[in-house]
């Protein structure tokens, strides 16, 4: 498989230099997603705050198929740090127990699940789309693998309930559905790209989620999933707010991330919240709501666990 970069194609793990000789560069690479997701525009937002706040961290960003590559090149060292769905993060945790894990260092934004539809179709619950041509996800991405969980939560199969329709990009989904392609558009995130488009089209949208029975039923099968509420205005002329699953997306260490990286991350972090610098993207990615979603606090980066404690935010 060949893996598609965009920076820092052999550089080293972390690289820590000397800054007009008082403070320390910290080079770290976090890998994001292709084109037309999420994890772009959010790393974009990230960064933005964090220069902000510490002008000589270096994150070199790293374009990647999403979730789940993030995930394998952080366990092989190939990233340091890395935008990961929940559900990619589960899968992770489950899977071989045997492997280093994967460490927190922040929770960055709920990821409700949902499908969009054209405003004049007759589609308004998840039954409806049965056997119809639905976009999904680009294959691997964190989206494409909570649409399986939740699909099969509710007893279906993405493929052979659905014409499934995976685009290489995810910029290719909106089109599909304008154009009358595909009835829906499968969609997870904060302020989803996609959605955004969609909702932009003369008419807007109108978004199928599971009734409360599914809901109920899918969280059975899957606990980790949680209920979410999309609050009203998210999306344009979204009024009223929208109940659906889903989890946090996380961003993650490689197992052997240096603590003082991770102190330093956790610390800046820290600071763009308290900064409270303006951004619908990472307006979600504060340490109440990381440790609220972590389920034990060995899932937290070293370096990170230390600033909490010592910021009195864990004991």
């Amino acid at each position: 498989m060949i893996r598609r970069r965009t920076l820092l194609l052999s550089a080293p793990a972390v690289s820590l230099a000397p800054a007009s000789g008082r403070a320390q560069t910290m080079s770290v690479r976090l890998g994001t997603s292709v084109e037309g997701g999420g994890f772009v525009l959010y790393a974009a937002a990230l960064l933005d705050g964090l220069r902000a706040v510490d002008p000589i961290l270096d994150i070199r960003i790293v374009e990647t198929k999403g979730s789940s590559e993030n995930a394998e090149q952080l366990q092989s060292g190939d990233l340091d740090i890395g935008l990961v769905s929940g559900e990619v993060m589960y899968e992770w945790l489950t899977r071989d127990r045997s492997r280093p894990k994967l460490k927190v260092v922040s929770v960055i934004y709920s990821t409700p699940g949902m499908f969009a539809v054209r405003p004049d179709s007759r589609f308004r619950r998840i039954g409806d789309l049965r056997g119809r041509p639905v976009v999904w996800s680009p294959k691997g991405t964190g989206s494409s693998v909570q649409a399986r969980y939740v699909m099969d939560g509710l007893g279906l199969d993405v493929d052979r309930d659905f014409e499934a329709i995976y685009p290489e990009r995810f910029t290719d989904g909106p089109a599909m559905v304008i154009d009358r392609r595909a009835v829906a558009l499968w969609g997870s995130g904060y302020r989803w790209p996609g959605f955004v488009e969609l909702a932009n089209q003369p008419g807007g949208v109108r978004f199928v989620v599971p009734a409360g029975p599914e809901i109920v039923q899918i969280r059975t099968k899957y606990p980790f999933l949680a209920q979410l509420m999309i609050p009203p205005g998210l999306y344009p002329g979204q009024y009223d707010p929208i109940i659906t699953v889903g989890a946090w997306s996380f961003l993650l260490a490689r197992p052997d991330l240096d603590d003082a990286v991770g102190y330093r991350l956790a610390k800046s972090l820290y600071k763009v919240e308290r900064a409270a610098l303006p951004s619908k993207y990472t307006a979600q990615t504060t340490a109440r709501n990381t440790l609220a979603a972590v389920s034990s606090l060995n899932e937290l980066q070293s370096g990170v666990l230390r600033f909490y404690r010592e910021a009195k935010l864990a004991q």
